[in-house]
């Protein structure tokens, strides 16, 4: 039986042995879509572009899935906290059991409509049938991916990151393995690497819902929706808008930015976004879950103290971590793209999108951290308030400088910087105005 976390030692030993194993975790499911760049480069440019695009399209289904899993981190670590075991089986419980109902509704009528979306996103000929397929095979084998987010937020909200990087281990080693298989020894094409992510990804949830009994207070007979669920919603409904329109900017800049510059910038995109911030922002996204669970479970238990010292230590680590990817993107982009392109017009787009954005990685992992002392205290219209509105300027702007003026991609990811740095102030300023605490 899972016990009341205490926060009496918190210290950046303590800090790092909480949020690494979130951070790889984090990385390790990131890679699902970094081992399909890389699997499907033999199938030519038209096949990594579509995957490069429909990435975007997972990303606004798994805005819908952060209604739970945003849920969940929040009220399970304060329901921790406060050593309510009562409470703790039913927000499980029914956060695992939505998940797996909102994950059958939105696959079933994303298969049904994978001819229109890929429609939607400006894609023609070849690349518009290889990105229909990739959603239909999706569709069939990956309502593992609906329910493993929420899986993995319970864990954490109980401090369990090493669990979750395990479970992560063994579904990206299976992903890895199973790539060539379908893709290639199959002849699925495009197609297997679906249901490779959809097994291997299956396997883990799996086998975290067995284990979950064992190292939390959840108990299997509470599996089902109950009035918590309004709660979760609440909570997780701000996430989930702002996910949607991240993911909805991105459609929208595929359609009338990224797609009239050509397929070279738009396999470009797929390995910047998939492939090196692949390596970066779940690093960040660790630290944020990490904070976000020690902040609901601090506030839950009344001990505000702990949960500020927990953040000035993880402000110092983010630092290191945000410049180190600034280098990273700066100096190993064209070694760390070469392995996913053997296209030279490609290579020079990706090298170009890894540049410039090296000068948006410390505000990247600022915004992140920040995110997550927001949603672990609950304050998650907040970052809602300041994402959304700068997400949907990217649109005008990018057009209007890439397209109207012709700068080119260039244009596109200067924009993008700049709307990261307004975002990570916003969000930090929020923050220091302490609203979060009660």
């Amino acid at each position: 039986m899972a016990e009341t976390a205490r926060f009496d030692s918190i210290s950046a030993k303590s800090l790092l042995y909480l949020t690494l194993p979130a951070a790889l975790s984090a990385m390790l499911n990131n890679a699902y879509r970094v081992i399909d760049q890389y699997a499907v480069q033999w199938l030519g440019v038209d096949a990594q572009a579509a995957i490069a695009s429909c990435s975007f399209v997972l990303i606004a289904f798994f805005a819908f899935y952060s209604i739970f899993s945003a849920g969940a981190i929040a009220l399970v670590s304060r329901a921790v906290g406060s050593g309510n075991i009562l409470e703790q089986r039913r927000l499980i419980g029914c956060a695992l059991t939505a998940s797996v109902l909102a994950g059958l509704i939105i696959l079933s009528t994303s298969g049904l409509l994978a001819p229109w979306t890929a429609k939607s996103m400006g894609l023609r000929h070849d690349l518009a049938r290889q990105a229909e397929t990739y959603l239909r095979w999706h569709a069939l084998f990956c309502l593992p991916q609906a329910v493993m987010p929420t899986l993995d937020a319970v864990l954490i909200a109980y401090g369990r990151t090493q669990l979750v990087l395990l479970l992560q281990i063994l579904s990206s080693v299976l992903n890895f393995v199973l790539n060539p298989v379908c893709i290639y020894s199959l002849h699925l094409g495009i197609g297997g690497a679906a249901m490779a992510t959809g097994i291997s990804e299956g396997i883990a949830v799996l086998t975290g819902l067995l284990i979950l009994p064992k190292v939390t207070n959840f108990d299997n007979r509470t599996f089902c929706l109950n009035a918590q669920v309004k709660r979760i919603i609440t909570v997780g409904l701000p996430m989930c808008w702002g996910a949607l329109v991240f993911a909805g900017v991105y459609w929208a800049l595929l359609r009338w930015v990224i797609s009239p510059l050509g397929p070279a910038v738009n396999a470009a995109l797929g390995i910047g976004f998939s492939v090196l911030e692949g390596f970066t922002w779940p690093v960040f996204w660790g630290f944020s879950l990490g904070i976000a669970s020690i902040v609901g479970r601090c506030l839950g238990a009344g001990a505000l103290i702990e949960a500020k010292r927990a953040i000035r230590l993880a402000f110092g680590l983010v630092t290191v971590f945000g410049l180190l990817a600034s280098v990273i993107f700066w100096w190993s982009g064209e070694w760390l793209a070469g392995f996913f392109t053997n296209d030279a017009i490609v290579l020079k787009q990706a090298v170009l999108y890894a540049q410039v954005l090296a000068f948006s990685q410390l505000f990247v992992a600022y915004e992140a951290l920040a995110e997550g002392i927001l949603s672990g205290a609950g304050r998650t219209k907040a970052i809602f308030y300041w994402s959304a509105p700068l997400n949907l300027l990217r649109i005008p702007c990018c057009w209007l400088f890439a397209v109207y003026y012709g700068y080119g991609a260039a244009a596109v990811w200067w924009v993008i910087n700049f709307s990261t740095f307004l975002k990570s102030l916003g969000k930090w300023a929020t923050v220091l105005s302490g609203r979060w605490q009660t």
